[in-house]
């Protein structure tokens, strides 16, 4: 395996809101004081700044609002080689960055390497593929989360793709920056990889857990409409079948289900996008 790059070479980039002060760094980084890592905070607030007094720590405070804006800020704004994406209701695990360098060497074609994250008691956050790969799936790429996501950041420039900011907490679209982002990746022949390792614990509810089933499918709409999937009620079909069988969805809500989607889809239609 070639070594391209080194634990130096990491940036995490934390989305954060309304902070005061670095003392939400001490839960994130348990193992070593936050000043070991090369991070970047952007803090989102109409009210509050954030300053900082180690070089290691860079603070970018923004009057705007939206999770996606301040994703693309951050990436604008990184200096690393590997950049994490981060939020501010994590907790890094043990040897987390030794993974993720490792795997970037491993997978050093790819623009994206995504890993496993857990729950408060342990438990993974979610089904994830059971080896490595090379490059996933579109099922899978649906799945992934922001906190899972690690990327080579030259790649990503050469692309000049950043996350869509009608997607994200802070618009109408709550979820599924992620996967548009991605997929944005996918259409242009990059790989988006996968190590089965976990480096991150996530406490509390995600935010598609906080939003209601039928706006769950307004935004799934919007997404499959947007990321141009073909076959659109054959992903519809495939989400209402893990949803009934995951109990998420009962029988008797399958036609406000259908007519969430296909209103998700006409959202997109009304943003002028190109399709």
């Amino acid at each position: 395996m070639v070594k391209v790059f080194t634990e130096n070479d990491i940036e995490i980039l934390i989305s954060t809101m309304n902070q005061t002060n670095l003392d939400f760094l001490f839960q994130m980084f348990p193992l070593k004081h936050f000043s070991n890592y090369n991070i970047l905070i952007v803090n989102q607030s109409k009210t509050q700044t954030v300053s900082s007094k180690f070089p290691s720590v860079r603070v970018i405070n923004s009057f705007d609002v939206g999770l996606s804006k301040s994703r693309n800020l951050a990436i604008d704004n990184s200096i690393g080689k590997i950049l994490v994406i981060a939020d501010d209701d994590i907790i890094y695990q043990n040897n987390f960055i030794e993974k993720i360098v490792g795997a970037h060497n491993k997978f050093n074609k790819s623009t994206i390497v995504n890993f496993c994250a857990i729950k408060e008691n342990g438990a993974c956050l979610k089904k994830y593929p059971t080896l490595s790969k090379l490059q996933l799936n579109s099922l899978e790429i649906l799945n992934i989360s922001s906190i899972e996501m690690t990327i080579n950041k030259e790649k990503l420039d050469l692309t000049g793709i950043r996350f869509d900011e009608n997607f994200g907490l802070g618009s109408s679209l709550e979820t599924g920056e992620e996967a548009v982002f991605l997929f944005d990746l996918k259409h242009k022949n990059h790989l988006v990889s996968f190590e089965n390792q976990v480096i991150v614990k996530h406490y509390g509810l995600t935010t598609s857990n906080k939003i209601d089933i039928l706006h769950k499918y307004y935004i799934y709409g919007a997404i499959v409409k947007r990321i141009l999937i073909s076959n659109y009620l054959f992903w519809l079909m495939i989400k209402m079948f893990f949803d009934i069988k995951q109990k998420k969805l009962k029988i008797n809500f399958f036609s406000k289900a259908i007519d969430s989607f296909n209103k998700g889809r006409k959202k997109i239609k009304v943003m002028n996008y190109e399709k």
